[in-house]
């Protein structure tokens, strides 16, 4: 049997992106899950990996960045 990350190592993933400004992948041809939505960017895994490395800059939640502003 098939681990998850064999099954879809070869697919195309959209780079999607939650309320708090966090960022994940999610294969294209699934339905993107409530409370996400698509960044814009789609590739394969690696390329969508490398695109939230370098857009994802600080991995504080945007609730908590909102709350200690001054």
């Amino acid at each position: 049997m098939e681990n998850q990350d064999q099954l879809f190592s070869d697919s195309e993933y959209h780079v999607v992106v939650n309320h708090e400004d966090q960022y994940s992948i999610w294969p294209v041809g699934r339905k993107i899950p409530d409370g996400w939505r698509s960044s814009g960017f789609r590739g394969s895994k690696a390329d969508c990996l490398k695109h939230i490395a370098e857009v994802w800059t600080d991995i504080t939640p945007k609730s908590l960045r909102q709350s200690i502003v001054v």
